[in-house]
């Protein structure tokens, strides 16, 4: 009765019931295409690309397209789809993850959705756990595809861009999971749109699939760069800054917290650096890090704001007053507190870029994936990918003994028989298969079998390379391979000649996996396409995962009945307990998976926001109306924060009018009486009308060309350098956050709302330094749009090799000297900058 129940209700055989009816539909072409000549098969593929450009659904050509590739692949490959294969093409092309048991030509299986998504012209990544199953299963069935016509990329990691470029322009590309990931990372950092290598994601089939989602899942890919920040800048910077002099060098802003440098120390600063323009571009480094030490003199209070512990600057919550350990202010100003306090500098981490594979594959238009091992997962595919796991029927039925597990007391009981069994197989000369979790396992019973002279083959990371020849030899009569569980994915075991006669391949577990999916891996090597095969797991109560979960009752039983090293206990009771341990251990591990994907959601939102920023950068023609909003946007900071107060007399206008001349408008652009006589937003109206004459006045004095590269280097720049510390900043928060929770709070939360916070603060400060740089910078002939990665230091030793160019009276004119063109302006403000 329960069996006919779950038939009814079994949302996996509707599913399969339904897909029934369309493979139906695929084998009806059969008859049909075996007719055609190798030309008229060809000519389906032009057929079905028009009739999509036509406003034909895609679903609507499946059993057509899907027929053709089955009878491309028996001419082409000797090898025709299975019906159970057709079906898990199917699932795949839904946007599922298609569960089919080892050997049942899963690869196979893929070339069907594969080839209909091509179609599209959009382009389909096929990934892989490894490059050499990349490069098989494009050569493979790259052979099938090319014969219908689509073209076939290689995406490896020793690649150059242009190779990269033609493997992502194919119509279906062959890659590792690692490689896309990386491409994608490298292609939001490059400087002209040009460079990129990938096309926008849209339909991924990914191999080995709970490999890929759920293993490597909580290990975020990094593009770190070469650590070239000196941190002898830094010494330089606070050395410097030690001697100037408040309202004569530098004027400080109480209310806004805001430092500047006065003329007089601009001037002070060129002297010491020997340098001739602070505001030309070479020295942005330069100009930051005076700025930061500054920060650290002036604005920065020792016990207030951080205190020193053991030889570390250690935050101090302005709210709570508690230490802050392991956050760390970014932008350099951390360092720069570190110099000012004498302790050691600590250089800053070069993270350029990172992503999860969660969030990376989340982007594809349309996900599928294929493995043997997957329903045990099924509810995180569907709660973070939104993918169903779909069971595809065996095309035989399992011949498989799978034994219920031997229990034994110590691991040496275990360790023992595991070799005895070995041994009385190999003598029948039955290929045995052994599956260890460590690699320390595999070498101790390796050597054992070594001491009884048992031939026999050790596959674990550290001789990988033979993986390939290792497996494919395993279900030869007479052969024992030892392997670590995870290998050997991806590659079939085939039985020898006068194997099945003796019973197949035996397949021996010497320890349950803390998860079930991969003891499931293991058994799945035997067994294939309805081949004998027999499976049994060895396990003992000193197992990891048996004291994990309370093995002392049942070895105080063992005692109890004076069951001594060599009996083993065999007990479906026992076996049922490990699985609810498995199952306790997957929860855990799957929650950790959510919590990791929670933080990194924060990080990934901010990313989008970064990286649509920057496309945007690299494919506009003129960012004008760009630059001026991010002008306008700190306009309307300044403004604000001194005009804050309720009484306009205590509005400080004086300060404002010095940010503003300092950094957007001309010296004298407006007054103070006229700024007194208007409200907050006629004051943004009236400095961006100055804003832009300025601006104006800089496009009149450069070519069109110059200028707009000129905006492209600023913007680039600064969105790279400052995003590059906003990634390091995060990375401190999250690393400390958890501390919160003793504090009654809730640890996940504060991270969104201080990364938030965070995030504004760093879009401010890149909407600052572009507005400050596109009005002050002298604009050199040879612009170039460089990388912030690499970090180069400006040393002020070598920056004293520059030549002073002579001015055209020959005198070197000062900032503030009449301009020598006549215009009556201030040499800084006529000829000083626009040129």
């Amino acid at each position: 009765m329960i069996g006919i129940l779950k038939k009814v209700f079994d949302p996996n055989q509707r599913q399969l019931n339904r897909m029934q009816k369309l493979v139906e539909q695929v084998e009806a072409y059969g008859p049909q295409f075996e007719k055609l000549t190798d030309e008229q098969l060809q000519a389906k593929t032009p057929e079905f690309k028009e009739r999509l450009a036509k406003g034909e659904a895609l679903d609507s050509l499946l059993p057509e397209a899907f027929a053709v590739v089955r009878e491309a692949s028996t001419r082409v490959l000797g090898m025709r789809p299975y019906p159970v294969q057709i079906m898990g093409g199917i699932s795949l092309h839904e946007g599922n993850i298609s569960e089919m048991k080892t050997g049942e030509g899963k690869t196979l299986t893929s070339t069907m959705p594969v080839y209909l998504n091509a179609l599209t012209g959009k382009g389909v990544h096929v990934v892989t756990v490894n490059e050499y199953l990349a490069q098989r299963d494009a050569h493979e069935m790259g052979q099938l595809h090319e014969f219908l016509g689509l073209t076939v990329g290689l995406n490896l990691n020793s690649m150059s861009r242009e190779e990269k470029q033609e493997a992502y322009a194919a119509d279906i590309t062959y890659s590792t999971n690692n490689e896309l990931g990386f491409d994608y990372l490298r292609d939001n950092m490059v400087l002209y749109k040009e460079q990129r290598v990938q096309r926008p994601l849209h339909y991924a089939v990914i191999d080995e699939v709970d490999s890929i989602l759920v293993d490597e899942a909580r290990t975020p890919l990094i593009i770190s760069g070469q650590a070239e920040k000196s941190t002898e800048l830094y010494v330089f910077a606070n050395a410097f800054v030690r001697t100037l002099r408040k309202d004569t060098d530098f004027t400080y802003d109480e209310k806004t917290k805001n430092v500047l440098l006065t003329e007089e120390g601009m001037t002070r600063a060129e002297k010491a650096f020997r340098i001739e323009n602070l505001f030309d571009l070479k020295h942005v480094t330069l100009l930051h890090h005076l700025n930061q030490a500054l920060r650290a003199h002036v604005v920065m209070h020792r016990d207030t704001d951080y205190v020193v512990q053991e030889g570390e600057i250690v935050i101090v919550d302005q709210f709570t007053g508690r230490l802050m350990k392991g956050r760390r202010y970014s932008e350099g100003l951390h360092q720069a507190i570190e110099a000012k306090e004498g302790v050691e500098i600590q250089n800053e981490s070069m993270t350029l870029a990172t992503i999860t594979f969660q969030n990376y594959f989340r982007m594809y238009e349309k996900l599928s994936g294929m493995t043997g091992t997957a329903k045990t997962e099924e509810e995180e595919f569907r709660n973070i990918y939104n993918m169903n796991v779909l069971v595809i029927p065996t095309n035989r039925p399992i011949q498989r003994n799978d034994r219920p597990d031997l229990i034994f007391k110590t691991m040496e009981g275990k360790f023992n028989a595991v070799v005895q069994e070995i041994v009385e197989r190999h003598k029948n000369g039955q290929p045995v298969l052994v599956g260890t979790v460590a690699i320390e396992t595999s070498e101790l019973i390796s050597n054992m079998l070594m001491r009884k002279g048992v031939k026999h083959d050790v596959l674990n990371a550290k001789n990988h390379a033979r993986e390939a020849d290792i497996i494919a030899n395993a279900g030869q009569k007479g052969s024992v391979t030892i392997a670590t569980n995870m290998a050997g994915r991806g590659t079939d075991i085939k039985l020898g000649e006068g194997v099945r006669e003796i019973g197949g391949l035996a397949v021996i577990g010497t320890e349950r996996h803390e998860s079930r999916r991969i003891d499931n891996q293991l058994r799945g090597r035997s067994g294939r396409q309805g081949d004998p095969g027999v499976t049994q797991f060895y396990l003992s109560m000193e197992d990891e995962l048996m004291r994990r979960f309370g093995s002392d009752n049942m070895k105080a039983m063992m005692d109890r009945l004076g069951m001594d090293d060599s009996q083993p206990i065999e007990s479906k009771m026992v076996s049922r307990a490990v699985e609810s341990a498995q199952k306790r251990v997957e929860g855990n591990n799957f929650d950790a998976r959510k919590q990791l994907l929670q933080y990194d959601d924060v990080l990934r939102q901010q990313r989008e926001v970064i990286y649509k920023q920057r496309q945007d950068v690299l494919e506009s023609e003129n960012l004008r109306e760009i630059v001026e909003g991010m002008m306008l946007g700190t306009v309307q900071r300044a403004v604000a924060a001194h005009t804050a107060d309720e009484l306009e007399e205590d509005w400080n206008i004086r300060a404002l009018i010095d940010y503003l001349e300092a950094n957007l408008i001309h010296e004298g652009a407006v007054t103070e009486e006229e700024l007194r006589r208007l409200a907050p937003e006629e004051i943004v109206e009236l400095v961006m009308e100055k804003v832009k004459q300025r601006y104006d006045e800089k496009e009149e004095a450069l070519p069109y060309d110059q200028m707009r590269e000129f905006e492209k280097v600023v913007v680039l720049r600064a969105v790279d350098s400052k995003w590059m510390d906003h990634i390091d900043a995060m990375d401190h928060l999250r690393e400390g956050i958890h501390l919160r929770a003793y504090g009654q709070i809730d640890p996940l939360r504060e991270y969104q709302m201080e990364g938030f916070a965070m995030f504004e603060a760093m879009i401010s400060s890149i909407e600052e330094e572009v507005s400050r740089y596109i009005m002050n910078a002298q604009i050199e002939s040879n612009l170039e749009r460089q990388e912030v990665a690499r970090g180069q230091a400006v040393n002020p030793k070598e920056e004293g090799d520059v030549k002073k160019k002579p001015a055209a009276k020959g005198d070197q004119i000062g900032r503030n000297d009449p301009c020598p063109c006549g215009s009556g302006k201030k040499y800084k403000s006529c000829h000083g900058v626009g040129k």
